[in-house]
């Protein structure tokens, strides 16, 4: 919607082709964006060997689950003349891969690529409220182009070479907005909230430190503001899940109440297993995952991160 907003035609490409016609012929997304309705530039359809006949250029927003199977569905239809972004946010459930690693493995190294991230709630952005993200891409013409392409009124892109950390960001940050409103789910406060954001940094500068990203960069839009408003803000589907858990409620009956992907869930998974394979402590994201994945009760995680030793900060 934004690249439209700019007056860039735009093919808006779905599976669902119930779905795309209603789009096209409401002119408004009525599941996710009901009264937002769309630039005249933008064109719904679920022909996808049609969209990529005429695409100059691609993003990708799908849930990081569908994200390889996607980029194998485009594949016959790509060439290096297209490049292709994405705004997921996540890793490869099976392979526990970076996103740009994915691509690596399906299209090749080399191609054309970049992520954008930063601290974007779509409906936001649909109403045009000032927003402002990192882009960045391997070449920097890439990035710029893009850029170009996303930067307008009230909507900043800023551009970076640093897809790892961008990556690592946008991936660890639902993780800890889990781990947050556990804590205001328990009733904690303030002091509990901020502290687990400012050490929750941490881990994050951490992990991405030790897979090639920079410090800088995670201080930014994509690591540092994406945790922020992640943590903060209950538009976070990763938020709502953890103050659900917080109150008491089952993991099961929280999803199945918001009704859309929440990307912290399955990836709190793929973060952790990182950080052991890369040796790194990461006590908040080990915590999160065991009372997402092994059934431990918020309280006794919240326990067990009160009771580690003192350490100089």
């Amino acid at each position: 919607m934004q690249i439209a907003r700019c007056g860039q035609p735009v093919l808006l490409w779905g599976r669902d082709s119930a779905m795309m016609q209603e789009i096209q012929r409401l002119r408004i997304n009525p599941r996710y964006l009901p009264d937002i309705t769309l630039p005249p530039s933008l064109t719904a359809t679920a022909d996808l060997a049609a969209t990529l006949a005429v695409a100059k250029a691609l993003l990708l927003v799908v849930p990081s689950a569908a994200f390889a199977l996607t980029i194998a569905q485009l594949q016959p239809g790509l060439t290096q003349q297209i490049p292709l972004a994405w705004a997921t946010k996540g890793v490869d459930q099976q392979r526990g891969e970076l996103l740009h690693e994915v691509v690596d493995r399906l299209l090749g190294k080399g191609y054309p690529t970049a992520v954008i991230s930063g601290p974007t709630f779509a409906h936001e952005v649909a109403l045009g409220l000032p927003t402002a993200v990192t882009v960045a891409a391997a070449k920097p013409e890439i990035a710029q182009y893009y850029a170009d392409l996303l930067h307008g009124e009230n909507f900043r892109a800023y551009t970076s070479d640093d897809m790892i950390s961008v990556e690592v960001g946008g991936a660890t940050k639902n993780v800890l907005a889990i781990a947050a409103g556990i804590a205001d789910g328990l009733g904690f406060g303030a002091n509990a909230r901020t502290a687990l954001i400012t050490r929750g940094l941490a881990e994050l500068m951490r992990l991405g430190e030790a897979l090639g990203g920079r410090r800088e960069t995670m201080m930014g839009l994509s690591g540092l503001g994406d945790l922020l408003l992640t943590s903060t803000d209950n538009q976070s589907r990763n938020r709502r899940v953890g103050i659900a858990l917080g109150e008491g409620k089952t993991l099961a009956e929280t999803i199945a109440a918001i009704g859309q992907a929440v990307e912290g869930v399955d990836n709190a998974r793929q973060i952790y297993a990182l950080a052991q394979q890369y040796k790194i402590e990461t006590p908040i994201i080990e915590q999160v995952y065991r009372v997402l994945h092994e059934g431990l009760a918020p309280t006794e995680a919240v326990r067990i991160l009160l009771q580690r030793s003192q350490k100089q900060e």
